[in-house]
């Protein structure tokens, strides 16, 4: 019966010392032999009787040794059985005679003797095998010319493919001739066995069963099987059989191997490589993908195990738009992992990000220098390219494209070419690199921020802030209208009544007053930016400003959740262009799995709705609050150190509850009473 191929892996896989098996493909039986001979098998097997030894009229042909290799004989590319190639070398026995041997030779029908030399001698060899239950013999005709063989020496050997066998069994082979001329050659081979392995699922994840004799002790090792290099041992000990252990989901890498072996002198130790084409292992491998800088102008990119990258940079401007590509583009390298890259540069700047994508897909972006260069810059970036005899032309890169110093376009850059020129010319300018193609300068914009009304500007708002604090001195909230937080709230738009519930939530946390972001009051933003960027420069600010992000958690963010940590979901927001939590899952998890989610994340869900247990225990990690039950609680986690006192967070958390009352009672009305059409009124931000 075929045998899956990672079962066969296991048993004579990819160790060290272990060549990969042959494979032969189709149920086909052949036989070849080596030069100077010539060989036939026969149509099917033939019957085992070897019957007794007869003296030899001549010289014959005779088997004198056998020699064996494990192959794979396949039907389908995963269903492989495992065979026993057996490679039989012959000689010749006897002595030529004359005339009596001459009726041996091939050429018995010419009318005058023929010498020796002239003929060919030939020999009928059988193979017999056996492997409880089965037993099979095979007829191979071998020819060779008499002239080319002294009696008594080696004249080649014969190899046929080749005798299927099971795992774990003994096998016994013999050869002879028919007739027989000499006690026949045999050889005993004990094949591998195969200690029985089985991965199955709990919950999240993934259960490792081995099923081993009782009481046999063996050796297992985890280990990351690396292209380059030594493999890197994981996890390793020493065990007693039966055994089973668990996987975290989370460890599942493409590159992750099991290995095992009996503890005794000498043994075979086996392996196993089951995720390398597993789509939860690849999204692992690269959430724990890092890129990392060594040097001013030299990175590495750390991953566990090797994946296809190229590695492009790009230029990120502050106000969290896209990175954009360079003009001209820097070639695109390959990137080899865990393994030192120059840059193509003559200095760093903190607005310079690596891209790093496979097969087209983008996967990582990262802005190296902003650790030790500081945070982005209000720089503008100029390209100089240099044409045919030797023209120059000189444009500055803007989201809406490469804009043209001279140009008279309404752009910033447009407006300001000609002083942007004049601070090139004098050495204002850094330049980041240079070659055959043209430069690139990074120019400072600070000093033409409004720098004429820089004074004016200082007066004024001391002016208003004195005349604030004044006013803010009478009312008993002044910390927390001096301290307005900043809040984002996402979730999933499950349906209509969930996203009005949402935006009633959102509205009563503004009259706190508390700074909301949703994705229901910028949805032309939301539709120009992309989810993934628009979440994405909402998060930075959000948490740069000391604020939290609010996950209101939904029966289908829940089912959103999951299929992203266990099922392979699609890319975030590519089928809800406005879902901006679907967006956001690729950036709350990393914070989430490394630790950074506590202080700067709440959880949030309608006990209407669903229960605070029902939330992934991945999201736990930060406080879940049930609405309305904790209101209070969950609007002291908002407003943070600045929140009021108790009895005045008591009042604000009935405002907030007498809000949300009437939508809740309409759109999850209790079981059994019908509710009428929910209406929460007209949401805010809609009109942008």
């Amino acid at each position: 019966m075929p045998v899956p191929w990672f079962l066969l892996s296991l048993a004579l896989g990819r160790s060290p010392g272990v060549l990969p098996l042959e494979r032969l493909v189709g149920p086909q039986n052949t036989a070849h032999c080596s030069p100077g001979l010539s060989c036939h098998l026969w149509d099917g097997d033939v019957l085992c009787l070897p019957g007794t030894i007869e003296p030899p009229p001549g010289p014959v042909l005779v088997p004198t040794s056998l020699q064996t290799e494990l192959v794979l004989r396949c039907y389908h590319e995963t269903d492989c059985d495992l065979c026993v190639r057996v490679d039989v070398h012959l000689a010749v026995h006897g002595h030529w005679e004359k005339p009596e041997d001459e009726e041996l030779f091939r050429g018995a029908s010419d009318p005058e003797p023929r010498e020796p030399g002239n003929a060919s001698l030939q020999s009928q060899v059988v193979l017999s095998f056996q492997a409880y239950p089965t037993a099979r013999c095979v007829l191979l005709e071998v020819q060779v010319p008499a002239s080319l063989v002294p009696s008594g020496q080696s004249v080649g050997s014969v190899v046929f493919d080749c005798f299927e066998a099971a795992l774990g069994g003994e096998v016994q082979i013999w050869s002879y001739t028919q007739p027989r001329y000499q006690k026949e050659v045999n050889l005993t081979q004990k094949l591998p066995a195969l200690p029985w392995l089985n991965l199955s699922a709990d919950g999240d994840n993934l259960r490792l069963v081995l099923d081993v004799s009782e009481g046999q002790r063996f050796g297992l090792s985890l280990y990351w099987d690396q292209v380059q290099g030594p493999p890197k041992p994981r996890w390793q000990r020493n065990m007693t059989g039966p055994q089973n252990f668990t996987l975290n989901h989370t460890e599942l890498v493409p590159c992750l191997c099991i290995q095992m072996w009996p503890l005794e002198p000498d043994s075979i130790r086996t392996n196993l490589c089951p995720f390398r084409e597993d789509p939860r292992a690849h999204r692992n491998l690269w959430r724990a993908t890092r890129l990392r800088l060594l040097s001013p102008l030299a990175w590495q990119m750390d991953a566990p195990c090797a994946l296809p990258a190229e590695a492009a940079l790009c230029w990120r401007a502050p106000g969290g738009g896209p990175c954009q590509p360079l003009v001209p583009p820097l070639p695109r390298e390959n990137v080899t992992v865990n393994k030192a890259l120059e840059f193509p540069l003559l200095k760093g700047h903190p607005n310079l990000c690596v891209q790093v994508s496979s097969w087209e897909k983008l996967q990582l972006e990262e802005c190296l220098w902003a650790d030790s260069l500081g945070p982005l810059r209000d720089d503008m970036l100029l390209v100089e390219t240099r044409g045919p005899q030797d023209n120059r032309s000189l444009c500055a890169l803007e989201p809406s494209g490469c804009t043209p110093l001279s140009s008279k376009a309404s752009t910033r850059a447009a407006r300001l070419g000609e002083q942007l020129l004049g601070d090139l010319q004098s050495g204002r300018c850094e330049q980041l690199w240079n070659d055959d193609l043209g430069v690139l300068w990074a120019c400072p914009m600070d000093k033409y921020i409004h720098k004429r009304w820089a004074l004016v500007w200082l007066a004024c708002l001391l002016f208003t802030a004195v005349l604030l604090l004044l006013f803010l001195l009478k009312k008993d909230h002044v910390k927390a209208a001096a301290r307005v937080r900043r809040v984002l709230l996402l979730y999933s738009a499950d349906d209509a009544s969930f996203e009005r519930i949402a935006g009633v939530l959102a509205s009563a946390l503004c009259q706190l007053p508390l700074r909301v972001a949703v994705d229901l009051w910028s949805r032309r933003e939301l539709s120009a930016l992309g989810p993934l960027a628009w979440f994405h420069a909402q998060r930075r600010q959000t948490l740069q400003e000391g604020g939290v992000v609010v996950l209101l958690f939904s029966p289908g963010a829940v089912a959103l959740c999951h299929e992203w940590l266990q099922d392979g979901a699609s890319v975030p927001g590519a089928d809800a262009p406005h879902d901006a939590f679907a967006a956001s899952l690729s950036c709350v998890l990393p914070d989430f799995l490394q630790g950074r989610a506590p202080g700067r994340y709440v959880g949030a869900c309608f006990d209407r709705l669903l229960l605070p247990d029902a939330v992934p225990a991945l999201f736990r990690t930060v406080p879940v609050f049930s609405l309305p039950t904790q209101l209070p609680d969950f609007l002291e986690a908002l407003q943070g150190p600045g929140a009021p006192r108790p009895e005045r967070l008591r009042e604000r958390a009935e405002h907030v509850s007498r809000a949300l009352q009437p939508a809740l009672d309409c759109c999850f009305p209790p079981q059994g009473a019908p509710g009428p059409e929910c209406r929460t009124g007209p949401k805010a931000g809609d009109a942008t």
